[in-house]
Formats: C-alpha cells, sequence, structure tokens
C-alpha cells in the first residue's frame, strides 16, 4: 500500500497531524485554536456519548443544561478557581452593540454556575445528594493549539453533585472514576489507564482531591484522559448550597464535579494508530464492517447485500461500498485510514470459489472466508481485535515505563516514557525540579495500585512523564 502519513518513528507530531487530515477527522476552525470535527470522528464521538450517558445515568445522574455565559463575578467567589482559570478565560464585554454592566465569561467550566443553582434548589438533607450532568462545549483560550488535544474550544461531558457528607461525596466520585471512566476507556477504548491522585500542585484549582486518569501514547507522553475531583465545601462556602440536617441545624454540602473530553478521540488515534492510519476498537467502532465490491460481477450485488443483511441481523455496524466506478485500491487506502476493524472483499474471483475476502484492520491480516461463514467469522474476529488492541497498548506501556530511584533519573526516564518512583524520594521539591524540566507528577498511587486519600500517606508511588 502507498504511503501517505509521515511514519510514525519519523516524526510523530507530523503524523498525527497527516492522519487528522488524510481519514478527514477535522480541521482547524476559522478563530485560532478552534476545530471542526468531521462526520467521520464526530461519528466516534457519537458512540462515546451514548456509552457514557448510559454508563452516568446508571449512577443516579439526570442530565441538565445550564447556560454558556456566565456573570464574571460568579467565578470570583472562589478565589482559587477564578485564579487557576484566568488565563484562559474568553471574557464578554459587549452585546447588542453596548457594553455590558458586568463582563460574561464564556464558561470554561461550570462549577459556579451550577453552583449558583444547586443553592437555590438544596434546603433540606432530603433534596441530596443532587447528582447532575452536561453535555456541553467550554472555552478555554488555549495558546498552543492541537485538535483533539487542546483546543480553545471542545466538547466535554462534566458531572457536577452535592452531598449531605464528605463520605458520601467521596464514595460518588470514585464510582465515576472506576465503574464509568476507567472501565469505559478500558473495555470500550482499549486503552490502559493510571488511576490515582494528583498531587496538591496539580490538582483542579477549587478542588481539595483530584483523580486522574493517565495513558501512555504511542510515543511515550502522557495524556490525561479523565478526572474526577472532589471539591469539599469550597463551593459550598462560597454559593451557599446549605440545607437543613436531620437535627434541624444548617450544614453546608459536600460536592464534586468530573469530566471527559473530545480529547479521548486524539488519545485513541495516538495509541491505536499504527503508519497506515487509524485502528479503531470493534465495540466502539460506528463502522465494524465495511463490505466492499472490488469488482461488478454476476450474484456480487445481492450476495453483497446479504452479507450486509446478515450482520445487521446479527447487530454488527456494516456499511456497503459498491462504488466500483472510484478504484479499489483507492477505496481500500480510505478504509486503512479511517481504522474499519474488518473489510469484507467482494470480487469475482473469490465469489466463483464461494469466498469473501476477510481483511482485518487490526491484526493485519487478510484471509479467504466462505460466505455462509461471515457472519461468524466477523464476530469472532471483532472481539478478538478489541481484546489484541488493549493487550497492545499495555505491553508498550509496561516496555516504556522505567523503575528510577532519583528525581534525575526520571527526567531521563521520562525522554522515553514513564517514571515509576517512590514518592519520598520525590517530595514537593523534587516535583519543582522535575517541572523545570517539562516533566510533571501524572499521579500517585498506592504500592496496589489503590487510590491514595492524602499525598502524605507513607510508601506512595509516583509516577512521572512529559505530556500533552
Amino acid at each position: 500500500m502507498a504511503r501517505v502519513l509521515t511514519p510514525r518513528a519519523e516524526d510523530f507530531p507530523r503524523w498525527y497531524q497527516d492522519l487528522i487530515s488524510k481519514a478527514e477527522l477535522a480541521d482547524n476552525g476559522p478563530v485560532r485554536g478552534t476545530m471542526v470535527i468531521r462526520p467521520t470522528a464526530y461519528a466516534l464521538w457519537e458512540n462515546m456519548v451514548a456509552d457514557l450517558d448510559r454508563r452516568i445515568k446508571d449512577t443516579g445522574a439526570q442530565n441538565a443544561y445550564f447556560p454558556l455565559f456566565i456573570p464574571e463575578s460568579y467565578l470570583t467567589r472562589e478565589a482559587e478557581h477564578v485564579e487557576g482559570f484566568s488565563p484562559e478565560l474568553a471574557v464578554v464585554t459587549h452585546g447588542g452593540g453596548k457594553q455590558l454592566e458586568e463582563p460574561v465569561v464564556v464558561r470554561p467550566t461550570s462549577e459556579t454556575v451550577i453552583g449558583e443553582f444547586m443553592a437555590k434548589w438544596t434546603q433540606s438533607y432530603r433534596d441530596l445528594p443532587l447528582l447532575l450532568n452536561q453535555w456541553a462545549n467550554v472555552v478555554r483560550w488555549e495558546m498552543r493549539p492541537r485538535i483533539f488535544l487542546r483546543t480553545s474550544e471542545f466538547l466535554w461531558q462534566e458531572g457536577h453533585t452535592a452531598h449531605a457528607d464528605e463520605e458520601d461525596a467521596r464514595t460518588y466520585a470514585r464510582r465515576i472514576l472506576h465503574d464509568v471512566y476507567q472501565d469505559f476507556m478500558e473495555s470500550e477504548l482499549a486503552i490502559p489507564v493510571h488511576v490515582g491522585r494528583k498531587t496538591d500542585r496539580e490538582r483542579f484549582a477549587g478542588a481539595t482531591s483530584t483523580y486522574p486518569l493517565e495513558a501512555m501514547m504511542g510515543d511515550g507522553k502522557a495524556l490525561q484522559l479523565g478526572t474526577s475531583h472532589e471539591l469539599g465545601q469550597n463551593f459550598a462556602r462560597a454559593f451557599n448550597i446549605a440545607f437543613s440536617g436531620k437535627d434541624g441545624g444548617q450544614e453546608l454540602a459536600w460536592t464534586t464535579s468530573w469530566g471527559v473530553t473530545t480529547r479521548m478521540i486524539g488519545a485513541l488515534i495516538m495509541v491505536h494508530g499504527d503508519d497506515n492510519g487509524m485502528r479503531v476498537p470493534p465495540r466502539l467502532a460506528p463502522i465494524q464492517a465495511y463490505v466492499m465490491v472490488v469488482k461488478d460481477g454476476e450474484g456480487i450485488p445481492a450476495t453483497a447485500a446479504q452479507i450486509v443483511a446478515d450482520l445487521k441481523a446479527a447487530g454488527v455496524r456494516v456499511q456497503l461500498n459498491d462504488r466500483t466506478d472510484t478504484p479499489f485500491g483507492r477505496r481500500a487506502v480510505d478504509a486503512e485510514l479511517k481504522g474499519y476493524p474488518i473489510r469484507i472483499e467482494l470480487g469475482p474471483r473469490d465469489l466463483a470459489e464461494g469466498n469473501v475476502t476477510l481483511a482485518r484492520r487490526i491484526e493485519g491480516t487478510k484471509t479467504a472466508v466462505p460466505v455462509n461463514g461471515v457472519v461468524k467469522a466477523v464476530i469472532e474476529a471483532l472481539e478478538a481485535d478489541q481484546k489484541a488492541l488493549y493487550d497492545a497498548a499495555l505491553a508498550h506501556r509496561e516496555a516504556r515505563t522505567f523503575e528510577v530511584s532519583t528525581v534525575d533519573e526520571a527526567i531521563e526516564a521520562a525522554a522515553n516514557g514513564f517514571a515509576k518512583i517512590s514518592w519520598d524520594a520525590v517530595g514537593v521539591e523534587g516535583e519543582a525540579k522535575a517541572n523545570q524540566s517539562a516533566v510533571s507528577v501524572r499521579c500517585l498511587v498506592r504500592a496496589d495500585g489503590s487510590v491514595p486519600l492524602s499525598q502524605d500517606e507513607p510508601g506512595l508511588v509516583a509516577y512521572l512523564a512529559r505530556s500533552y
């Protein structure tokens, strides 16, 4: 197959940009830092939304929608929060041809505006927990944009909850972290993630605890795929989210927030893509089986239509391409670029023998399969290839994770992957030193891999890396 992408090993960032363009995933928007998500990538996002939305609702959360514009005064109520977001804010000062009495901020996140309404809707402990989620766009004025990874506007899901006590808030934040996010990323995206705790230096502005999900990309760098935050009573205090407790006294609620974004599309590209394009995890793929007519011939249209019908009946997402007016090679390259897991190729020669060709994008093989065995072969291949992607990503992460004992060694190791080191050997001073070399502590975990309650727990393990 002719080379259409810069090889990953030669120039990983150029390969990433080439793939986005050649696979027709996205374009740069007319305003610097914005993006246009094209149908191929948006179909991936729709499948992510559908799966995550079901999982989130299973935890008891309900969807709502809150305004895009937030009074600037809302953000100033929580000092740490506004300080953390100030460099990224887009502020509107004029509307309808007139200067506004108070500037409004285009939402960078919605803790403040949702906090305002949580206070309005919460009077008694009987109103809690209040579990809200919204699917929306947000704006963070990005100085160094990169499509899907860091853009000035992006799509996301943001959950916000209020609870009667700290333990309930913590339990829920961690349920989202593990049961929703981690399970989705590992079982659907086929991306292994480290789930841990951010250091105090790295935690979300205004949070008391930030729990990230960190993945290794194909070039060894880290990408944060999502976060769940305990906000303590900081926002409840700022917005007076108070309620009458069981004893009749007034208490402040404990709140959480959590979110994932279109950044997951970028992760999917950088973890699973190869020199021929994307490799889309079968469970997530909008098109799982791509039926391609190689050349017109007797019986081919009817056979293709029957294969499509049989696959649909078996629950496989399938699409027919019978455009023989376009050269087959060009269509095959396009299918490779877009990462369709299975191609079923029908040509007169194979069909005369009662076969079709089954091309597996992830395994990279082509085999002859009897027409009456196509459905079984496709279903088996989809499941095997989902596992193969995860196993390959995990093996890659393990091969490029280096156990070290000093901060200097960690900085050196981070040039090639993740550094695994005792947090006691890093500490606050070591973290600051690493940051000077563009290396950060991605997360802290206990020795058994579980999530700590504090960075001060003894015996913690730190993962350091360069990141996107």
